[in-house]
């Protein structure tokens, strides 16, 4: 499916990949208090909607198959 070349091309992406948004992460960690206090709400919320409309379907086809 691919060769070698390519999955270690992948591999190395990947870790460059992770490596860069950790640091990205901890250069803004400072700074991020202060901008997105609550935001962790908004996220909760967005989990919630998602969970309430995937139960609303699943209800939906168990009794209107």
């Amino acid at each position: 499916m691919f060769s070698k070349g390519q999955l270690i091309f992948a591999l190395v992406f990947f870790i460059g990949f992770v490596i860069a948004i950790v640091v990205a992460f901890m250069k803004d960690k400072k700074g991020n208090g202060s901008y997105f206090k609550g935001s962790y709400k908004i996220l909760l919320f967005s989990v919630f909607v998602f969970f309430a409309l995937f139960a609303i379907v699943k209800v939906k086809h168990i009794f209107f198959p």
